[in-house]
């Protein structure tokens, strides 16, 4: 890899932490007449960018019905922070665009590489955690985050290979890209409780190793529990073993902006609401603010 050059910050951008907004689910379409025709206790809705990133047709009608009445998070996974490639122009445009015209109280991504020589892979793509990458990723998030006027929040993927030569783990490496960045981090638990499992390593320590004050964000989900390896598949309920470490991120990172992820097999909208009051049930007992405030 040959390390873009490295920029710093512009102290232009807005650097006020994104607001707490409770407890959301990804938006899908299969939920769009229940959300608009229904009242489900769901405080926001995170969109996939690259569904609503064209210029009218019916998802941006629903979705303009939606925000009307909910907040909403902007969550990417093309934007491909990690390539060598060039950034495509037309996908920061249209992000860009995307992100004016329904104004998203943040937009994130995760922190891979999805694609190169102009071939979109359609994955979230690990890479290595050397000196070298970060001062390549840092760049680009720079650039993306300029060429936004706003911060951006970045993801940890879940992963199945490490490379030998990487040089710090993976907590280290993202500690470093937003100190040097300004961007926020969404922490997807079931992500680091898969990686934690596939590489042999301890999930706590990845929570004891990115910085409190920059996590603006949980996802929830679930996953293919193999015995010998862990694959992220967004299809099933939450498992215990993701509650568990879900509990050790809220006492570590306090309130945070919760969301239960489902991409694949997505129940009715019901029994997802079902789910994310477990979430809210943890967080609330744990932080009886939460409670109180949401009592007021």
């Amino acid at each position: 890899m040959t390390a873009a050059k490295v920029s710093k910050p512009k102290a232009s951008l807005p650097s006020a932490r994104p607001p707490y907004l409770g407890f959301g689910l990804g938006l899908r379409p299969q939920h769009y007449t229940d959300i608009i025709e229904g009242s489900p206790d769901v405080d926001w809705f995170e969109v996939i960018s690259e569904n609503y990133m064209v210029p009218g047709g019916q998802p941006l009608r629903m979705l303009d019905k939606i925000r009307a009445r909910y907040p909403i998070v902007m969550h990417g996974v093309s934007l491909s922070i990690a390539s060598t490639a060039p950034f495509n122009a037309q996908y920061l445009s249209d992000l860009k665009a995307l992100a004016e015209r329904i104004e998203p109280r943040f937009v994130s991504d995760h922190l891979c590489w999805t694609g190169v020589h102009g071939v979109n892979l359609h994955d979230l793509l690990p890479i290595p955690y050397t000196r070298e990458a970060l001062d390549h990723v840092v760049a680009r998030i720079d650039h993306v985050q300029e060429y936004l006027q706003r911060p951006i929040a970045i993801e940890n993927v879940s992963t199945y290979i490490q490379f030998a030569h990487s040089e710090m783990p993976e907590w280290e490496f993202i500690s470093e890209l937003t100190r040097r960045t300004g961007c926020w981090l969404v922490f997807d638990v079931n992500n680091g409780f898969v990686s934690a499992f596939n590489h042999g390593w301890d999930a706590q320590a990845f929570i004891e190793g990115i910085p409190a004050d920059r996590v603006v964000q949980f996802h929830l989900a679930g996953h293919e529990h193999n015995m010998s390896h862990i694959i992220d598949t967004h299809d099933a309920l939450v498992p215990d073993e993701v509650w568990d470490l879900y509990r050790a991120a809220v006492e570590r990172f306090g309130p945070v902006s919760t969301i239960i992820e489902r991409d694949d097999d997505i129940p009715p909208l019901a029994d997802l609401v079902a789910e994310l009051a477990t979430a809210r049930s943890i967080a609330e007992d744990m932080l009886p603010e939460l409670r109180k405030r949401r009592a007021s």
